[in-house]
Parts: C-alpha cells; structure tokens; sequence
C-alpha cells in the first residue's frame, strides 16, 4: 500500500499552507494498493521529534474503503475525526517550537478489516489509533518536514 500526496514528495518539506503558520488545512493525499479485505481506513498524522514526545496533529477515521483520496482541507469533508493534541477535533498543522530545528510528519494510512472504529465520542488520536490497530491489514507512511 502507498500513501502519496500532490502537494510534496516523502522527506520533502510541507508547504507553509498546510502549517499553523499558513491556512493550517490538512494536505491533499492519494493511496492506493490496499490489500484484500480492506473495509475503511484510518488516517493519522503526528511528530516524533516535538520535545515533549510525540505530538498528534490528526486521526481521520471510518474513511469508507471505497475511497482512494482525501482532498485538500478534508477537516470539511464527510469524515470522523478525533481530538488532537491542540484539543481541537480535526487537523492541527505542522507547528514546531520556533528554533526547535526540523520536524519530521508522519502521514499514516491503516487499511482495516472492520468498517469502523469503536470510538467513544471525542475520542483522542491515540484512543483511535489504539482501536484502528486492532483491525489493521496494512500500513502506508508519507513523511513531510518543517521548521520555524
């Protein structure tokens, strides 16, 4: 399975658009090869390298297998999303201490065998990627970079 987007390539730097610092909308993203069995994805987005440890900026769930994409700004689109470390449901841009150096973002895209996540009503990422892992067939990685 891969997970692609059209606005940078894996390692490349992520537009300032799609930080805390631009728009602060989540980046357009393309997957495809899911496996066999696939019934929904789960997309997550959080930073290893924020100095307290990871920080999670998104989980967008119960994303039906049928779908291939999420367009830019998918926050306004027909998907469940968790909490994030911002205490805001929905997507939380890159927006790493100033000075802090380069941050590494991991986009992650589970393909599961169940149509949905059983997830209590505002739900943290980690709540949603605990459950999502119970039922996952396959994992895809896009990682992005940013600095301030």
């Amino acid at each position: 399975m891969k997970l692609v987007s059209s606005a940078f390539a894996d390692g490349a730097v992520i537009p300032r658009h799609f930080t805390c610092d631009g728009d602060n909308v989540s980046p357009p993203l393309q997957w495809f090869g899911a496996p066999a069995g696939t019934r929904s994805f789960v997309l997550l987005c959080d930073d290893p390298d924020a100095p307290a440890g990871t920080w999670h900026h998104w989980a967008a769930y119960d994303i039906p297998f049928t779908k291939t994409e999420l367009a830019e700004d998918a926050t306004n689109a027909i998907i469940k999303e968790a909490v994030n470390d911002f205490h805001k449901t929905g997507y939380g841009g890159p927006c790493p201490p100033h000075g802090h150096g380069p941050h590494r973002y991991h986009f992650r895209l589970l393909a599961l065998s169940t149509d949905h996540v059983r997830a209590k009503a505002n739900a943290s990422c980690r709540d949603v990627e605990r459950e999502a892992r119970k039922f996952a067939l396959a994992e895809a990685v896009l990682v992005g970079r940013y600095e301030r």
